[in-house]
């Protein structure tokens, strides 16, 4: 054909072309067909694009009732002149209306229906007409052409073409333009007497969510449609939301519906009779029939919805439901899932189709099935029923040897719902798959499954998707353009995956053309499709009149041996007339096996499991699978060995209770010396020898691994989240510290390994739970719970002590999270199920604010639904360690998991590490054949314990001929055992390996015990080996001989001491059969080497139940030896989010070089018995040269170079093929399991294991040390070819070896072949299944996952696309009118197995305590007080107890002039005379004062100052932040004012909040500003601060500490934030309930001086203002309160001396309120001109100066000053340093009183952020800062130099501190001859002392009689400074003057009025500017030397 179809003409595209051309053909007689090759050929595109045409015209919106738009008015055309133009008259004036017509004989043409048109001008009425029906929809809304052909049944005008045309002729004077859709709306026929009525509503596109027609007949008053309506769960509810089996139709009366007598038939002309049942429908809304339950498609798709919202999905609920029947209520909040998957059953409730068939719905009379009698005798096996299409016929006779499955059908109703996505956007050819497509699809996937392959029905359902969207894919694409950014991932598209699960290439799709399949063609097509396959399918479609016929002969060919080779028989029926029905029959002896275990669920299989144990009816396998042919009996032969070994056992004679005594003598001590060989020492004597050491050997413990502390902080920082978020959900600053409790499984093993690593962790000593040298475990056990029956006690007894410890966090951790979420109401007390329920989401715990839980697990998959309880923003997922193979967390370990094993699988070099076993499949399917009515796995677990024994008889050479017995083994199973036996002989110390056999059932498992142990007894094995019963509900027990040897091995001394958890068997040689239904978080140690799950079941194809048993695998291996830029499989690319979806993508990474296959890493090969593998990972250093020559890569990639040692062959060890691989290198860290899980994070590797164990990650294990393992070639069976190794003497020990190389994975072969494929996008198969059994698909339409989703991603598309079903915990998260039922404080942990998450989470613990801690803890400067001299001073001037200053007093107190800040430490000292500088002086300083000065961490006391992190319930008042509040408003107020000194108007801004009105006057409500008001003196009130507090900031709107609610111990007290204007804004965002004064814009760029200046200006005006006001009021003028407080915004907290302490005085914390209450009580406050308190010091109460109560001196950061006194002296609003040293020497100078008060002092709080003194010197040329030196500061004027964009004065006041050396040689580290500075304090560093006098007249100086000066420095010297003053002073020759003043000719004027050249030489090159342009208004300044 020229084409790439040639010679398959039987391809799905050439057949489906070529039906699609006949039924063309078939339906039409105007039509011409296309021809079928042009169809062939055409591209889909273009097919497409015109189908998506067809139905552009077919809006059927109701009267556009629901539309928002007005509808667009429709110009009908005139009618001709002089028709008629009556309502329902035609426009030949002859009657059309329905009631007229009802008996008349009505003239129907050929292949024409009656109908009755809906006219919107007589409602109450139907109008009569005839309409071609291929123009009309079939009874399931499909098939309808395009187009119209109607004939007038009054008049008989025929062939109006044009629906428009029609309406006109019939009056229907429509404003829309009419549409048939909307108008043509009943089938009409006549009834038993004759009289025409209406039918069924029209079903248009099947999408307006009416009932599908249902024939009915009363007999049995049953129901018996001979279709079955797809959906016909509307009317028939069922209880649960993923159950279909009640739309059988069975009793459909009872939910009302009218039964009707007679079954009326549509009056067509030819004789396709359709069956349609007239059906009143409850009305809701204009004429809307309102549909009840799954069918969500309520109405016609709106062209208003443009977006696809987060309901989009199939559970959405109609917009209307009308009086629906009560009981149809249950569905209103149901889904359409597509109920399950294969296996788990939809819902317990369900009434699902049993074995019995006791549901399947009821045929008429003789249409019943009768079984045949020993079906299952005659045929071996029990058929399976899948309900297809119809209903099934009822089945009678021994119905329990047949199945009834409704699997296939639910997937067929989930197929046939299109989502609600499809609805908004206008009318659409977008119809669900036809049920002839939907059985054809069917027939084409089971012929294409391999003899061996059971179906699976998510595969079906993907067909059916990708059939549906490539039929429609124009209109998909089309509907997804507008929603693509909007939607929050990649995967909410539909995608159209390239190839399908179960589907190969060659068969593509038949894609939907316009012409449906048509029943008739079914039949032919299925046959034609099912002939490739010879016999397998069987289609019985052709003659066959009804189901129960095609059943019937099934039964029939089954009986006679005609379906031997037949798995499958499809029956369909297609009866001219009727809806097409079909059921499968499956017939496949292995088919029917797996379908019928699999319609168990769990539990129950494992009922029926331990029945046919305990009935024993296993029994004559046992004896079958003894008997080993020829070579004899099982039993006998070990009895042969036990009577020929060379000691006898005593016990061998009395066999009868043999399996009894073989328990006995695994765990007796006495028992199991006795078998000892003789030249095997017992262990004791083993280990005691020194040279029995093994020096390979080591455990490690309690070591955090990097990328666990990484996921620690990320916990960390969500719960920080939290607490910032505005909900106030989680008050982190209340709590001062954190308890816990850890929930595990019920598993006594858990329960002690997390016990344990809680122990080692630390965790409890650093919570303050234990002593440092607790040494207890039991300890420990108090924290960790199971979650049994006990656990209600622990929870109720946390949620009392949470409620009555509010100030402790309580943090509940769910580890192992997936393993119990059923609901509580659904599950029974006693089964142990819905704890979890019950307990975490109780009402208590979840309204408790200090209970915090966190989820912990592996498979998070169940918790993220529609339903749940936990934000996505509060999902952690483990991040990935790799991206593009950086080590982003530097690990030494790189994890091994699911990914990567299926890596293996698909890497060349060697055997995969995960792989089946087909010698053993094929026994075990051999004997499943035989024995049909046993279960598998007690056949599977029989056949492969019988292999044990055999390897086990075979390997230890006890059994004369035993070479022969290898046949009976497999050669996997031989390699375990010779592996185990030998592995221990090569170790000095006996170190071994683990292997893990996992037996589900407990009873098989016990079973297994007790005959491994026998065997092992009987050939004297009891020292080799031990084998334990690894059984959940009980304590972990080992024989007494091995606890010793471990013991020897760790050192342990105690006598006592017992293994308690897996971990601790690190490197004994074992088998551990673990029972169990599933895992419960049990780690296993790194000695683990073989994984066997061979008899795992295959039943339940869930993710989660796949991932956790393939998770018992994952291993952290240590990757040091790996060079990093070659990826192996654990490496990920680095995300967005940092994290891959666990995916297991394996496909996108870059591939790696053909040779180095990532995992070659592990790969055993089996060929030596002493390991069985190659150690793949050499040292470098003692690589030979063969193993780097035979590496792909380069040398330096030691670990990898040896992955490769050639080669092997396949040796015959490998019966089965190896699966092709492509490698690609980097699987995801996280399991594809979703990377998430919950498993242990143990943090310590303690366990050794587990993090170790944990860390065994998969490629690039390193090699213990260095060593190179010795082989020997050895005598198995199977030796491989080796490549030669250096020889080391050391690394003879196997575990060594093994530690750094994973497991390997032994899987049934269905489960491989499953695992192993990948669907269309790349992953896994295992992750398109149903994530857990108690979830269910939202809908069939959902896109697959994609490879490059990442977790977060993941976890999104989940919560999209599954719900919970209704035993499931969350399935009752739905609250009324909430958009989300997120619990506020619960956080998911998900990270895949195994990788270290308890670890993790328990340092997460120990971090957020210590958070807590360091929350309720600050930095505080702690630094001792400087230049005290060394005398102390003897006077006492107040006693020590006084409580306030006495004026008098205070002026006999000399004023101290030096400064004493430890600030300033860096500061000119001020010169007084009686002060000695100490001799050393103190150390120079650098700038970064906050990273040099000493702090102290001090806990916060219940009095301190917050920033805008605090939140409290008490602050939010105060703060202004109250969610239940609209947010403070404030108002701003300008306030004017005039002052001398700035010559101008000072506007100023107060921001007000309306809160905070009380606190000033208005000229009139809301008016103009016109003062702060302000107490009078005589106020006072206990809760009142009389004192305004200003606190000037700049730059730390957050970490100010400006929340004085707590300091202020409640009391009312006004406080102002004086901020910068351009930080204006965001200041008010953060304080929105703080006063705010904005300074002028010119003090944008200003220092401190500025605004303390305008704070004190301000005052003093506002104080002159208050007085007017009140003595307009008639009060007294001066006794307005004048003092003001000026706070530092870093001060912290208060506190005051005790001095009746018996220890000396001590300071304890008090609030700022009673700090100001006292200090303003003081009677003489008003002398005082400024008073402050002292600065905390550790050591601030030691020494003599610290008992005067009161001192005179230098006062910082906090000060309560005098605005009136103080009136002329004003802060220096130029100044950027020491403002307050200037300020303090003025102020006293002027005579006014400074007053320290001692026995108080504030702590400041070290903020490295912001503040005052963060000027940065730039320059003018760019932003960036530069550095540059103070030499640069300055220049000489008009020179060309690099201007500065730094303030003039900050550049002088940097200069003068930093080279004053220079500028004035002499004063340097002079004292005794310091500068003089007149009127102005300015800092000339360190070295530099300052005399400061003031020119003001009556001002008070030190004396300075007989002092020489150094220097003179003048400042702007005013008027006051005149040439006789300076006269009084003398100089040093050659003292250094310098003049500093605003501008050049200000300079010289002040030089000549100064008579300055008098006594002093100037130069021109003496005079400076700072380095500003002339804009910035630079400052001058002069120097000169004196004569």
């Amino acid at each position: 054909m020229g084409n790439s179809y040639a010679g398959q003409l039987r391809t799905t595209r050439f057949e489906e072309v070529l039906h699609n051309s006949i039924e063309a053909s078939l339906r039409s007689n105007t039509v011409v067909p296309r021809p079928v090759f042009s169809q062939l050929y055409l591209e889909s595109e273009q097919l497409l694009a015109h189908d998506g045409r067809t139905e552009n015209d077919d809006e059927d919106d109701e009267d556009g009732s629901e539309s928002n738009s007005p509808p667009i008015p429709y110009q009908m055309k005139p009618p001709p002149e002089g028709c008629c133009t009556t309502d329902g008259l035609c426009q030949a004036g002859r009657d059309l209306r329905l009631s007229s017509l009802a008996s008349d004989p009505l003239d129907v043409p050929p292949g024409f229906m009656l109908v009755g048109v809906k006219s919107p001008s007589i409602p109450e009425n139907l109008l009569v007409c005839a309409v071609d029906r291929r123009f009309l929809p079939d009874e399931r809304g499909h098939n309808a052409l395009l187009g119209f052909s109607g004939n007038c049944v009054g008049c008989g005008e025929k062939g109006f073409r044009y629906f428009t045309e029609f309406s006109n002729h019939i009056n229907l004077k429509l404003s829309t333009q009419p549409k048939k859709q909307k108008h043509l709306k009943y089938h009409l026929y006549r009834n038993n007497q004759g009289v025409l009525v209406k039918g069924a509503p029209i079903c248009w596109r099947g999408y307006d969510g009416r009932t599908r027609q249902m024939g009915s007949s009363l007999s049995e008053g049953h129901v018996t449609s001979d279709e079955h309506p797809p959906n016909m769960a509307l009317t028939h509810p069922s209880q649960t939301p993923g159950s279909y089996t009640a739309g059988s139709g069975s009793h459909v009366d009872q939910i009302g519906l009218p039964q009707i007598a007679d079954v009326p038939h549509s009056l067509t002309n030819g004789n396709h009779a359709v069956p349609s049942v007239t059906q009143p429908q409850p009305q809701s809304g204009p004429g809307r029939p309102s549909a009840t339950g799954t069918h969500t498609n309520t109405g016609p798709p709106k062209k208003r919805h443009k977006g696809w919202s987060p309901e989009s999905s199939a559970n959405s609920l109609p917009e209307s439901t009308g009086k629906t029947p009560p009981s149809s209520s249950v569905l209103t909040t149901l889904s359409v899932p597509s109920v399950i998957t294969t296996g788990a059953r939809s819902e317990t409730a369900a009434p699902l189709s049993s074995s019995q068939g006791s549901v399947t719905p009821l045929a008429p009379p003789g249409l019943s099935v009768t079984i045949p009698d020993q079906l299952l005798h005659t045929c071996r096996l029990q058929p399976v029923i899948f309900k297809g299409h119809g209903p099934l016929p009822q089945l009678t006779g021994n119905v329990s040897e047949v199945l009834v499955s409704s699997l296939l059908q639910s997937c067929y109703l989930s197929s046939q719902t299109l989502p609600r996505v499809y609805q908004h956007y206008g009318p659409s050819p977008i119809q669900p798959l036809s049920t002839e497509m939907q059985i054809l699809l069917t027939v084409y996937y089971l012929v294409q499954l391999g003899p061996d392959q059971v179906p699976l029905i998510e595969d079906l359902e993907q067909i059916f998707m990708r059939s549906w969207r490539e039929s429609h894919l124009s209109e998909i694409r089309q509907y997804q353009q507008p929603q693509t950014p909007a939607t929050q991932g990649r995967h909410y598209g539909i995608d159209t995956p390239s190839t399908l699960p179960g589907l190969p290439q060659h068969l593509s799709l038949p894609p939907q053309s316009h012409q449906p399949l048509t029943p008739s063609q079914l039949p032919w097509l299925a046959q034609l499709a099912a002939s490739s396959c010879g016999e397998g399918v069987v289609v019985l479609g052709e003659h066959i009149g009804s189901l129960a016929q095609g059943i019937q002969q099934t039964f029939s060919r089954l009986m006679e041996g005609r379906l031997d080779n037949t798995n499958y028989v499809v029956i369909i029926v297609t009866a001219p007339g009727q809806e097409t029905q079909s059921c499968v029959v499956v017939t496949g002896k292995h088919q029917c096996r797996a379908l019928a275990e699999s319609m168990f669920s769990p539990n129950e299989g494992l009922k029926e499991i331990n029945h046919q144990l305990s009935t024993g009816v296993a029994q004559e396998l046992i004896h079958y699978c003894n008997s080993l042919g020829q070579d004899g009996d099982m039993d006998s032969l070990l009895d042969s060995a036990t009577v020929d070994s060379s000691e006898p056992s005593p016990l061998s004679s009395s066999q009868e209770s043999s399996e009894e005594r073989s328990l006995k003598t695994t765990h007796s001590p006495k028992d199991s010396q006795t078998q000892c060989p003789k030249d095997s020492p017992s262990p004791k004597e083993r280990a005691s020898s020194p040279k029995d050491t093994c020096s390979e050997y080591s455990v490690e413990w309690r070591e955090v691994r990097p990328i666990q502390l990484a996921v620690a902080r990320k916990l960390l920082s969500h719960v920080c989240a939290i607490a910032d978020s505005s909900t106030q959900n989680l008050d982190l600053g209340s709590f001062d510290r954190v308890s816990f409790l850890i929930l595990v499984p019920p598993s006594e093993v858990t329960f002690q390994q997390t016990v344990r690593h809680l122990w080692s962790s630390g965790v409890l000593q650093e919570l303050g739970s234990l002593d440092q040298d607790c040494v207890s475990q039991r300890e420990a056990e108090r924290y960790v719970v199971k979650m049994d029956q006990c656990a209600h006690a622990r929870i109720d007894s946390l949620i009392q002590e949470a409620y009555s410890n509010s100030y402790t966090l309580y943090i509940l951790v769910h580890d192992h999270a997936h393993c119990d979420i059923n609901s509580a109401s659904c599950s029974s007390s006693d089964s142990g199920l819905g704890l979890v329920d019950q307990l975490l989401n109780s009402r208590q715990v979840r309204d408790s604010p200090n209970i915090l839980i966190l989820h912990v697990t592996s498979f998070p998959f169940a918790l993220q639904t529609q339903y749940t309880r936990i934000s996505p923003y509060n999902e952690i997922h483990w991040p990935s360690a790799f991206s593009n193979d950086v080590d982003l967390y530097h690990e030494r370990t790189r994890y091994f998991g699911v990914s990567e094993l299926l890596e293996s699988t698909r890497s060349g070099s060697s055997l995969p590490l995960m792989r089946y076993d087909s010698s053993f499949e094929s026994m075990a399917s051999a004997l499943e054949e035989r024995f049909p009515k046993l279960h598998s796995a007690v056949i599977r677990t029989t056949v492969l314990i019988q292999h044990y024994c055999i390897a086990l008889m075979a390997a230890s050479g006890r059994i004369s001929g035993s070479q022969n017995l290898h046949k009976h083994s497999s050669v996997e199973t031989l390699e375990i055992v010779q592996s185990l036996l030998n592995a221990a002989q090569q170790c000095p110390a006996h170190h071994g390996h683990m292997v893990l056999l996992r037996i589900p059932s407990l009873a098989l498992a016990a079973w297994a015990h007790r005959r491994l142990s026998r065997v092992r007894r009987q050939l004297g094995l009891e020292e080799s080996f031990e084998i334990i019963l690894g059984n959940p509900n009980q304590a972990l027990n080992i024989g007494q001989s091995f606890t010793d040897q471990i013991k020897t091995w760790l050192k342990i001394q105690d006598a006592d001491w017992v293994p308690q958890s897996y971990l601790e068997l690190e490197a004994l040689p074992c088998i551990l059969i673990l029972s169990g239904a599933e895992p419960l978080g049990e780690s296993l140690p790194r000695s683990l080497k073989y994984c066997d799950l061979r008899v795992i079941n295959c039943s339940y194809l869930q993710r989660t139940t796949l991932e956790q048993e393939l998770g018992l695998a994952a291993y952290l291996v240590r990757a040091e030896s790996r060079p990093p830029h070659n990826p192996g499989p654990g490496s990920d690319l680095l995300e967005s989010d940092a994290e891959k979806l666990s995916s297991t993508d394996n496909e996108e990474e870059e591939g790696q070089e053909n040779g180095d296959s990532p995992l070659s890493s592990s790969q055993q090969l089996q060929s030596c018995p002493d390991s069985g593998a190659l150690d793949p990972f050499p040292t470098q250093s003692t690589a030979s040269p063969n193993v780097q020559k035979g590496t792909m890569d380069t040398i330096q990639n030691p670990s990898q170079s040896q992955t490769q040692l050639q080669p092997q062959p396949p040796s015959q060890s490998f019966p089965y093929p190896q699966p092709p691989l492509h490698h690609q290198t980097q699987p995801q860290v996280q399991s594809y399991s979703q990377a998430q899980t919950t498993s242990q994070l143990q943090p310590q590797p303690q366990i050794h294991s587990q993090n170790q164990l944990l860390s065994q990650t998969n490629s690039y294990p390193q090699p213990h040390p260095p060593a190179q393992s010795h082989r020997q070639h050895s005598k198995s069976t199977s030796s491989g070819s080796l490549s030669p190794r250096a020889s080391s003497p050391h690394l003879s020990c196997s575990w060594a070896r093994g530690v750094s190389r994973p497991p390997s994975v032994l899987l049934p072969r269905a489960l491989y072949e499953i695992i192993t494929a990948s669907d269309s996008s790349g992953l896994p198969r295992c992750t398109s299944f149903l994530p857990h059994m108690s979830v269910a698909w939202a809908s069939s339409f959902r896109p697959l996952l994609s490879k490059m989703m990442t977790c977060t991603e993941q976890s999104l598309y989940y919560r999209q696309w599954t719900i919970p079903r209704s035993y499931h915990m969350d399935s009752s998260n739905r609250t009324e009118g909430r958009s989300d039922n997120f619990h506020p404080r619960r956080l998911l942990l998900s990270g895949p197995p195994q990788v270290g998450k308890t670890g993790a989470y328990l340092h997460f613990l120990g971090i957020l305590s210590r958070m807590l801690i360091r929350l309720m803890e600050v930095d505080i400067y702690d630094e001792e007080d400087i230049n005290y001299s060394a005398q102390a001073e003897g006077v006492q001037y107040h006693p020590p107890n006084t409580s306030w200053p006495n004026p008098d007093i205070m002026k006999t107190i000399p004023f101290d002039y030096t400064i004493h800040d430890p600030k300033y430490d860096d500061i000119s000292s001020v010169y007084s005379p009686g002060y000695k500088p100490s001799a050393e002086g103190t150390a120079v300083r650098q700038e970064d004062v906050y990273l040099r000065r000493r702090t102290s961490r001090i806990k916060l006391s219940k009095y301190a100052a917050y920033n805008t992190y605090h939140h409290c319930e008490q602050c939010h008042q105060y703060l202004g932040f109250n969610p239940r509040y609209q947010m403070y408003e404030s108002t701003l107020h300008a306030f004017t004012f005039t002052h001398l000194l700035l010559g101008e108007e000072i506007q100023l801004y107060f921001i007000i909040p309306k809160s905070k009105e009380h606190y000033f006057s208005f000229s009139q409500p809301g008016g103009q500003l016109e003062s702060m008001r302000l107490p009078l003196t005589s106020d006072w009130s206990p809760d009142c601060i009389k004192s305004p507090i200003f606190t000037p900031t700049t730059g730390r709107h957050e970490h100010g500490l400006f929340n004085l609610y707590h300091a202020m111990d409640g009391a009312s007290h006004l406080h102002i934030l004086v901020v910068k204007e351009y930080e204006m804004a965001v200041y008010k965002k953060y304080w929105p309930n703080h006063i705010m004064l904005v300074l002028p814009t010119v003090f944008n760029g200003a220092g401190i001086g500025a605004a303390h200046f305008l704070i004190k200006e301000l005052s003093y005006h506002n104080l002159e203002l208050e007085r007017s006001r009140r003595v307009e009021g008639g009060g007294p003028a001066g006794d307005v309160w004048p003092f003001i407080i000026l706070a530092d915004d870093s001060c912290v907290m208060w506190n005051a001396v005790d001095l009746d302490a018996r220890n000396g005085p001590v300071e304890h914390a008090v609030s700022l309120k009673q700090v100001l209450q006292h200090m303003e009580a003081c009677p003489d406050l008003a002398h005082h001109g400024l008073c402050g308190i002292r600065k905390w010091s550790s050591r601030g109460l030691t020494g003599n100066k610290q008992r005067e109560p009161f001192s005179r001196g230098h006062l910082h950061d906090f000060l309560l000053l005098n605005v009136d006194r103080s009136q002329n002296i004003q802060y220096d609003q130029n100044r950027f340093t020491c403002h307050d040293v200037d300020f303090t020497l003025r102020l006293h100078s002027a005579g006014l009183l400074v007053c320290r008060f001692n026995s108080f002092s504030v702590m400041k709080k070290q903020i490295a952020i912001g503040g005052y003194r963060t000027f940065i010197i730039k320059t003018k040329m760019t932003d960036v800062p530069t550095s540059v030196g103070p030499s640069q500061y300055v220049c000489a004027p008009d020179s060309k130099h690099l201007f500065l964009a730094t303030p003039a004065q900050l550049l002088l006041e940097k200069y003068l501190q930093h080279t004053s050396q220079k500028l004035f040689p002499l004063s340097t580290k002079n004292y005794t001859h310091p500068v003089l500075s007149v009127d102005c304090y300015l800092n000339l560093g360190h070295e530099v002392t300052v005399c400061f006098v003031s020119s003001r007249p009556h001002s008070v100086n030190i004396s300075t009689t007989g002092l020489l000066f150094s220097g003179l420095l003048l400042c702007f010297a005013d008027s006051f400074v005149t040439p006789g003053f300076l006269k009084k002073f003398s100089f040093l020759k050659g003292a250094t003057l310098c003049v500093i003043s605003a501008d050049r000719s200000s300079l010289r004027q002040t030089v000549g009025r100064l008579e300055l050249e008098e006594e002093w030489r100037f130069r021109l090159s003496d005079e400076f500017q700072t380095a500003n342009a002339k804009e910035d208004r630079p400052l001058f300044f002069l120097t000169g030397k004196h004569i």
